[in-house]
């Protein structure tokens, strides 16, 4: 027996287990083609269950049903609190006529246009009661029935309608669920199970959400198993792809890329050998999935990444028009002018990286909390119109004439905090460049942007991909200010693009290092400079103007965390004032159990709000929340964080789904059930999704429970969120080993090497100059 027959067999066993209604299709109530949810009323033909009525509404993801056609249904009943008894779907099955009059009146149904009774007739006496099958398994068994025309759509409409039940059905008795069988299915469509056949390694590449477990399981069953090489080569992109996304690194050093990918391969029954690997390194290597480099070992589009970002570089630096010079006492007489009307005066320092902005075609700005830099960026701006004479009033510009004049950063609210500082518009970086619903971006080295002076904040969290697609997307003629806090948490993707750009010591930089908040008396500033140090002040534990040190268990962090908020409350503060940063979603101190804490804090039900349950989590009218994964078409992205305005249920929209309204600073976007697991709960939120914004109050919880995750670059990263008050609670034990331990993940990258390699190559001034010196000149 083949292990494919062990796969039935198995699935048989499953399905007899499993509880289930058999039910036909009376009426569609709902149906959406794009994700295939379906709201359906049936009748009940037989179930295991423990249920008496004739008729149920049945929900879950399925493709468009036609009246009167049967399933088999596993899932379960729920009584939902407005609309009763549902049946909801985990899996399906279609049932196909057992008989061949039945099989003939399927075939001539209006299913199949053009198919009448004699031709279905003729269909099921050459291939028998297994018609359907013989057909969806190979098209060509219609020849000599039916013409070819005729043949490619009845194969076409039984897989439409077959396709998907069967790969579903096969798919649950792995575990995969409803939704992820879609996502499979809409990817490969009737090529599905012969991908999964063949590879089931493939879904890994193609499909999100593909672990190589999954996949593992999928093609030890199909004998695709120990040392094949399909199973090896997805084990090297596998580990290739986890250290990228999860640690950071753009490459992997050859000797850890073999001893990671053996132990991912290798267990009881199989021993793959480092020849076996390698081999597959090579075969990626010519298909140009990966890149070698000496011992290093690239994802292609990280190689690239990087090489992109250094020829934008070389190309924006060693631009053909020359950056006008302005003498210095034009220079002077302006930024005297610019200080009177912003009623600032800058230090030395602050002067000296306005002025090298103006004359760089790219700079550098850097410099911790309270040092200046949204002060600089000011002064960039009204130094920059000032000297070109560049009107900054956005109603003297249009679509014919752009803004001359562009401010961006990674999140929304970090571009909000620029077009608040400078009173000119700001926006993400993604949406600079176009970016799609696709994942795609519309700006590129052959559609670039335009404008003259590009000013990019918050750079620490710009990963080498976004980086390369950024730069390549600037005309030769634009100057670059790139700003950013080099002590941040690196970016979420992959690089450490800021560090390395600093590290090259070839852009022009500023470094600021006085603080001039100290000046207000902010003992935040002062802190987080002594953590940026590896110092921790004795006078941690005392309470201060602007902060304090809450001690308490990891226990009592929930408890002492709800009261602060519940007394800042009572003073006037709102949700939106205040902030909780943890750095972990799970255990007694996570920012799960904290969301759903606060959310009784700041947002109760009282007055019957309008709510929605999502699983274990309850959304209502008020809460705020925060987005989680980049909508371009709504213009609202990762990190933004919104309110839920509105509720509405299924009765009440014309979708007949459950559905919510979320204001993101007045950009209002619909979300209806499918779409939930694109948000949570931002009353607590971790502090890598808190980089680029400000708050006037942070709460910081740090105890022993987050060993784990605690770093100094971490602690650093979310105390300089906090505008006005800091409130930490936890153990100072816990605080000070954060402070201690740097991070020990040191991310592998080659973008400052090949910047200084590419550089090197560049002849020096004194050879440009003397190119066009010959004898001649010196008689």
């Amino acid at each position: 027996m083949k292990e494919g027959d062990n796969v039935q067999d198995s699935m048989d066993l499953f399905e007899e287990q499993q509880k289930y209604i058999k039910a036909q299709a009376l009426h569609t109530i709902f149906h959406n083609e794009e994700n295939l949810y379906s709201v359906v009323r049936m009748k009940i033909i037989e179930t295991n269950e423990n249920h008496n009525e004739k008729e149920i509404i049945v929900t879950g993801h399925f493709p468009r049903i036609h009246e009167e056609e049967v399933f088999t249904l596993y899932g379960c009943f729920k009584d939902h609190p407005r609309y009763g008894v549902q049946y909801h779907i985990e899996s399906f099955k279609k049932e196909m006529p057992q008989t061949k009059n039945g099989l003939i009146q399927y075939l001539s149904s209006n299913l199949f246009q053009g198919i009448g009774k004699k031709t279905a007739e003729k269909i099921v006496n050459e291939l028998g009661e297994e018609a359907i099958s013989k057909i969806m398994d190979d098209a060509s068994v219609l020849s000599g029935i039916v013409n070819k025309e005729k043949a490619t759509e009845i194969y076409q409409t039984i897989i439409e309608h077959q396709g998907l039940e069967k790969v579903m059905s096969f798919l649950s008795g792995y575990g995969f669920g409803t939704r992820l069988s879609i996502k499979i299915y809409q990817t490969y469509r009737e090529q599905t199970l012969e991908v999964i056949r063949t590879n089931p390694y493939q879904l890994i590449e193609d499909v999100d959400g593909i672990g190589f477990g999954r996949a593992d399981e999928i093609g030890k069953a199909f004998g695709i198993s120990g040392n094949h090489s399909d199973r090896i080569r997805a084990g090297c992109l596998y580990t290739l792809e986890h250290v990228s996304l999860q640690e950071g690194h753009v490459y992997f050093e050859k000797n850890l890329l073999l001893s990671q990918t053996m132990s991912l391969l290798n267990n009881q029954e199989t021993k793959v050998t480092d020849d076996d690997i390698l081999q597959e390194i090579v075969s990626l290597a010519q298909d140009e999935k990966v890149v070698i480099e000496e011992e290093r070992i690239y994802l292609a589009s990280l190689y690239y990444g990087e090489k992109g970002v250094v020829s934008s570089l070389h190309r924006l630096l060693n631009r053909e028009e020359e950056i006008e010079e302005f003498p210095e006492s034009e220079f002077l007489l302006t930024l005297g002018n610019i200080e009177e009307s912003l009623q600032v005066q800058y230090a030395p320092l602050q002067k000296e990286a306005i002025q090298t902005a103006i004359h760089h075609p790219v700079m550098v700005l850097t410099g911790g909390p309270g040092t200046g830099k949204t002060t600089v960026i000011k002064g960039i701006v009204e130094m920059y119109a000032a000297l070109h004479g560049i009107s900054l009033d956005p109603k003297d510009y249009g679509e014919k004439k752009p803004f001359p004049i562009l401010l961006a950063a990674p999140t929304g609210r970090a571009a909000k905090r620029m077009s608040e500082s400078t009173g000119l518009p700001a926006c993400t970086i993604h949406r600079l460049l176009g970016y799609t619903q696709e994942g795609s971006f519309q700006r590129d080295e052959h559609d670039p942007i335009q404008g003259k002076l590009l000013i990019v904040d918050e750079f620490s969290m710009v990963d080498i991909w976004l980086a390369n697609q950024l730069f390549k997307a600037l005309p030769s003629t634009i100057q670059v200010i790139i700003v950013g806090d080099e002590d941040q948490l690196p970016s979420v993707g992959p690089g450490q693009v800021l560090k390395d750009l600093l590290s090259s010591g070839l852009l022009p930089t500023v470094r600021l290092t006085e603080i001039y908040r100290q000046a207000d008396g902010s003992s935040i500033v002062q802190l987080a400079h002594a953590i940026k140090n590896g110092e921790v002040p004795q006078d941690i534990s005392k309470q201060q103007g602007d902060r304090s040190f809450l001690q308490c268990s990891n226990a009592q962090v929930v408890e002492v965390v709800k009261q602060v908020c519940t007394n800042a409350q009572a003073k006037g503060f709102t949700a939106r004032d205040i902030q909780v940063l943890a750095p972990m979603y799970r255990g007694p101190a996570g920012i799960n159990v904290l969301n759903s804490s606060l959310q009784e804090v700041f947002n109760p039900n009282v007055n019957k709000k309008r709510e929605l349950h999502h699983g274990e989590v309850i959304y209502r009218v008020g809460d705020k929340v925060l987005q989680l994964v980049n909508q371009p078409e709504s213009q609202v992205f990762n990190g933004d964080i919104g309110e839920i305005v509105s509720v509405f249920y299924a009765k009440e929209n014309v979708e007949q789904q459950d559905m919510m309204v979320i204001s993101f600073d007045g950009i209002e976007v619909t979300y209806t059930k499918s779409d939930f697991n694109q948000i949570t709960h931002a009353y607590c939120c971790s502090i890598h999704k808190s980089q680029g914004s400000e708050f006037p109050i942070v709460i910081l919880p740090v105890v022993k429970s987050y060993y784990r995750m605690l770093r100094r670059n971490l602690i650093y990263t979310a105390i300089t969120r906090s505008k006005r008050f800091l409130i930490l609670c936890g153990e100072p034990e816990a605080f000070q080993y954060g402070i201690n331990k740097k991070s020990d993940n040191e991310r592998q990258t080659s973008l400052c090497q090949k910047l200084q390699e590419r550089f090197e190559e560049m002849p020096s001034l004194e050879e440009d100059e003397m190119e066009n010196i010959s004898p001649y000149d010196f008689m």
